[in-house]
């Protein structure tokens, strides 16, 4: 039987349109997908950023809280050794019997204000280690922001090759670095204990 060479050459023009017409679709529902996953991954970045700096600004506010009580634990220190001193200059002097009504009231004064002293240096010490952990709290939810914002930035540079490219391939790949940032966004959000320390090292 013979074949029309016209005929094999429209069939072979027909079927290179239909390729390309099928090649046009796919890339067109590629730019789809990537443009509709950019959009979420870009609004979820926000909001984590909204949230990141709510946390940077309580990590601010607990280091200068540590950093206060630190300091006016180290005053009392100094007052105490200043009253300790104080008294025992004091209990020299005076007589150990006895003593006139001055030095009597004087060491009164002073034991009392080295109990004063050593209760607030108590009270003081709590408050600046729990500003210590408070600080360390938000510094972990922090990190796991700090993560999620990097593998979210990797992925929207891989969806911007993909769109260039036109290969579902790589749009396949960028979803992997798109679901860990995701994960760690919603790690920081609702305070999950996801905290990959060797990755946390290696970008601080």
């Amino acid at each position: 039987m013979d074949v029309d060479p016209m005929e094999a050459v429209e069939a072979a023009l027909d079927e290179k349109e239909a390729r390309e017409e099928a090649g046009k679709a796919s890339a067109a529902r590629l730019n789809t997908w990537v443009a509709i996953t950019v959009a979420i991954v870009a609004t979820f970045m926000g909001i984590c950023k909204v949230k990141a700096d709510n946390i940077v600004q309580g990590m601010q506010q607990a280091q200068a809280d540590r950093i206060d009580f630190w300091s006016y634990y180290q005053a009392r220190n100094i007052r105490q050794d200043v009253a300790e001193a104080s008294l025992l200059q004091l209990r020299i002097v005076c007589p150990t019997t006895d003593p006139p009504k001055p030095c009597a009231e004087g060491i009164t004064r002073y034991e009392k204000a080295i109990e004063e002293h050593v209760a607030r240096r108590v009270e003081l010490k709590a408050k600046a280690e729990d500003a210590e952990k408070r600080y360390d709290a938000l510094n972990f939810r922090d990190d796991q922001f700090d993560l999620s914002d990097a593998l979210l930035a990797i992925a929207i540079a891989l969806l911007a090759v993909t769109a260039l490219t036109g290969m579902w391939a790589l749009y396949w790949v960028a979803l992997v670095p798109t679901a860990f940032g995701v994960l760690m966004g919603l790690a920081g959000l609702l305070a999950w204990p996801i905290h990959p320390e060797t990755l946390v090292k290696l970008l601080s």
